[in-house]
């Protein structure tokens, strides 16, 4: 290499020094958008403590709804909303921008809430499950994507491992109001969370990213230095932004070419692999249902105190996972999330098989009761310690940049589809073929998907963009002459 393009290196590797930057107000601006995560997670968990027999008694706004028919319907909605925001939110967070994209997320979750909470017929829940879901769903994009543009490199993983830590207190959130409370009382007080959303976060800036991407410079400055505060030479991140959108320009590549690529289907194949991976390891079958499958175990717990300590390990373990995730790396987690989760779902599923198939007596099941509140704490322990955030973070390391917002989008939209097949058709599937089948044939794939990430996905701990995509193309990668960002010299 010679001296020019070394020191063209080291100028690139070298970190800019801009001063002291203030971290308080990055991490108010990411709790403040993180409690829309709070809002979406109440519409995830608030069918937990909802189960058959209180469809079939009318506990539903009085309601009388029949559980072989409608129960599927009620927690599949949301997922049907949410599959069909993925795509448009991009499009509106873009056109608007991320802040007032969220903000206007309130009006869908705001009338979702209404027509649940003054429901007098099965159309009205399903509705307000449909518009909630919508919402919800909307976060799941733009509310990364805020955190993203606006955090420091040295804390950008912290605040990120924020959206799906609150996430898992609003559903934690509703098992507890679930336990205590009315379905329509949940809904009462579900509707206030997005509402509170919008008064916290009203106050923060836009993402300086977008300002600048849109020409508005003096906005995207006062922006940063509310994030930086007056001791940080705002005006050096501001440049460095420009740069980055301005290589990102320059280095577009066509689709067509892009997909001429190994690395370019390689990414695609492992990205929508993990979803796939993800939503029928059953996951979404524990989440929505878990206080029916207690009621089936006919444990000696309350399926509504049951539901509440799996929503607390949920809580726990993605807060290690934030911890964790950068020090052990994606695949060794993923790995050991996967085969866990099998596991879990085999003990569980072995349990139904005892108890159902009457093949031990009924004081040999009531003494191995604790065993499916034990299988699926673990299952949402180590769901949430790799497969949980991992799949997401994983698969936007590995696109490559002229196709990652097209094909993070529809990749969530294809998460959003598979969370609505296993929601909508696991009562179904419990009921033809048994709860015991079911939970098999979940445990089996996971240990597919395990071989899978074994053999084919890469490690993508401390790579750059370009090292990663080298390995994706079966290439050496080389070091030299990348800067931390992913880009050459």
């Amino acid at each position: 290499m010679s001296e020019k393009a070394a020191a063209s290196t080291n100028n690139l590797v070298e970190e800019p020094n801009y001063g002291e930057a203030k971290k308080l107000p990055q991490y108010v601006a990411a709790l403040s958008v993180c409690m829309g995560s709070v809002a979406a997670g109440t519409v995830l968990g608030w069918t937990g403590n909802i189960t058959k027999l209180n469809l079939a008694s009318g506990d539903l706004n009085d309601i009388l709804v029949d559980p072989d028919v409608d129960y599927g319907w009620i927690g599949s909605f949301m997922t049907l909303g949410a599959m069909l925001m993925c795509i448009p939110i991009g499009f509106l967070c873009d056109l608007i921008g991320r802040k007032y994209a969220m903000l206007l997320s309130i009006l869908p979750f705001t009338l979702g809430w209404l027509l649940m909470i003054f429901a007098n017929s099965t159309g009205m829940i399903f509705a307000g499950r449909f518009i909630t879901g919508l919402a919800g769903g909307s976060f799941c994009v733009s509310a990364p994507l805020y955190t993203s543009e606006i955090a420091q490199k040295e804390i950008r993983g912290a605040l990120g491992s924020y959206f799906q830590l609150l996430l898992t207190v609003g559903i934690l959130f509703a098992y507890i109001l679930g336990a205590i409370s009315s379905p329509q009382i949940v809904s009462v007080v579900c509707a206030i969370v997005p509402l509170f959303f919008g008064v916290v976060f009203f106050l923060q800036p836009e993402t300086p990213v977008y300002l600048l991407k849109k020409g508005k410079d003096a906005e995207a400055t006062q922006a940063l230095r509310r994030l930086r505060g007056n001791n940080y030479d705002v005006n050096g991140e501001i440049q460095e932004i420009k740069d980055s959108i301005q290589q990102a320009k320059s280095m577009n590549t066509s689709l067509k070419e892009s997909f001429k690529k190994k690395a370019t289907k390689k990414s695609l194949l492992i990205c929508f692999s993990l979803m796939f991976f993800q939503q029928f390891g059953g996951i979404n079958a524990v989440i929505f249902y878990v206080g029916d499958i207690f009621d089936a175990a006919n444990t000696s717990l309350s399926s509504s105190y049951a539901t509440i300590i799996v929503g607390v390990m949920q809580v726990v373990a993605t807060f290690v996972a934030s911890l964790v995730i950068d020090k052990f790396g994606r695949k060794i987690l993923l790995i050991i999330s996967d085969l866990v989760m099998a596991l879990s779902g085999i003990v569980l599923a072995i349990y139904f098989t005892l108890k159902d198939r009457e093949l031990i007596s009924k004081e040999e099941v009531n003494n191995i009761a604790f065993l499916p509140i034990l299988a699926v704490c673990i299952f949402i322990i180590v769901f949430s310690l790799g497969f949980g955030p991992i799949p997401w973070m994983i698969s936007a390391e590995l696109l490559p940049p002229e196709i990652k917002s097209n094909a993070s989008s529809l990749a969530a939209t294809f998460n959003w589809l598979l969370a609505f097949i296993v929601t909508k058709f696991y009562g179904d599937l419990t009921k033809a073929i048994s709860t015991d089948v079911t939970f098999y044939i979940f445990s089996v794939i996971s240990l597919i998907g395990t071989v899978f990430i074994i053999f084919v996905v890469p490690e993508t701990k401390g790579k750059t963009l370009d090292e990663i995509q080298r390995e994706l193309n079966g290439e050496s990668p080389d070091r030299q002459g990348i800067d931390n960002r992913g880009f050459t010299s």
